[in-house]
């Protein structure tokens, strides 16, 4: 018998959340009397951990996909997959481009060197490309008057058949966190991109979900680029994902392997870090570090058993981690525990809990955990 672990990708809920996303942004675009944007669904790090396959069949009403990896580029491909494909960090050398070319992949340019490199290329027809314009995140992209500079080279490029320009784009820093300094870095993109009359893209899944903010954006031909949200997470640490009806599309659940009665006065698990103050029942459930949930999630932090919600109690261990099966009698050895998902608490609340964001625990479950398709 496998072990008693498993992590459910729910495409149906993949597929909802990208129509949830695309009905916000028509209401706005309506209000505005602008066309809506196009959509860029983000499906980079193996889809935020749920799979390029699901991810591809999931969002097939997207506009486009994109990502950071040439291999699940390529296998998007492969998976019949024909609408354009954007390379979030471009390529990293001269010998990528024969893949942009045979794979028609749209690229990211964000420094000197790819530029360079492009100077050298001389591809069967053009590359298509974004210019990453840096507005204050300061990680990638071209910055105050180098910003003019880039344009008129990838020009030089474009007139010699090199590139096809599709347009310029940008990331927000605090989307999430900060209005201000979102409209700072609208204010900024606006003023420093070059072709203003060219597609853009810039909003995130924060600023995507603040619809509000495209009174402030361009009326040109726009694409966003929602990634957390499409797979039911939110991100705000202060609204929830359901708040904006979407679903969970990561299941991560296991099963009660053992039950042990602790007194009051006795420690669980390695460090003794949780001290029974009363006589309790403990859960052990086959989940641990070594599966991808955290190993800093402390005790208090949420789980579902047997249809009710509960806690975990002391460290986790690599295979292993305890729960307080308090007041549920009905709970013992095999017994269902949803560690986040459908029926049991968010990505978000178990991540708050645990001190880090919903993205990192999609996107660490392991290998060894077997994927359910739904």
């Amino acid at each position: 018998m496998p072990r008693p672990i498993s992590l459910t990708i729910d495409s149906a809920a993949m597929t909802h959340n990208l129509g949830v996303v695309r009905q916000r942004l028509e209401q706005a675009a309506h209000a505005l009397q602008r066309p809506a944007p196009y959509i860029w669904a983000v499906i980079k790090a193996n889809a935020y951990g749920h799979g390029v396959q699901p991810a591809v069949q999931a969002f097939a009403q997207a506009d486009g996909l994109a990502m950071l990896d040439f291999n699940e580029a390529i296998q998007c491909r492969e998976l019949g997959w024909q609408k354009p494909i954007l390379l979030l960090e471009g390529f990293f050398a001269a010998d990528d481009l024969a893949a942009v070319q045979t794979h028609q992949l749209s690229v990211v340019l964000h420094h000197d060197e790819q530029l360079r490199q492009l100077a050298h290329c001389r591809p069967q027809q053009p590359i298509a490309a974004y210019l990453k314009i840096n507005t204050g995140m300061n990680r990638l992209g071209f910055a105050g008057p180098d910003v003019a500079q880039a344009w008129a080279r990838i020009q030089a490029l474009q007139a010699q058949g090199v590139v096809r320009f599709l347009g310029a784009m940008t990331h927000f820093a605090l989307a999430d966190e900060s209005r201000p300094v979102t409209l700072q870095q609208i204010n900024a993109f606006n003023q420093l991109n070059p072709a203003p009359e060219a597609a853009f893209s810039v909003c995130n899944s924060a600023a995507t979900l603040q619809t509000d903010l495209q009174a402030f954006l361009s009326a040109n031909e726009q694409w966003v680029r929602p990634g957390i949200c499409l797979y039911g997470a939110s991100p705000f640490a202060e609204q929830s994902a359901a708040s904006f009806d979407l679903r969970p599309a990561q299941t991560l659940e296991a099963e009660i392997i053992s039950v042990q009665q602790v007194q009051a006065g006795q420690g669980v698990g390695y460090g003794h870090t949780f001290e029974a103050t009363e006589a309790l029942r403990i859960g052990v459930v086959a989940c641990g570090y070594a599966d991808g949930y955290p190993r800093h999630a402390p005790t208090g932090t949420p789980v579902v058993v047997a249809g009710q919600r509960s806690r975990l109690v002391g460290r986790i261990s690599m295979d292993m981690l305890t729960i307080d099966l308090s007041g549920i009698n009905q709970a013992g050895v095999g017994s269902k525990v949803v560690l986040w998902g459908r029926q049991g608490p968010s990505v978000d609340e178990v991540a708050q809990a645990a001190g880090t964001i919903g993205y990192e625990l999609v996107t660490a479950v392991t290998p060894r955990v077997p994927r359910l398709l739904k």
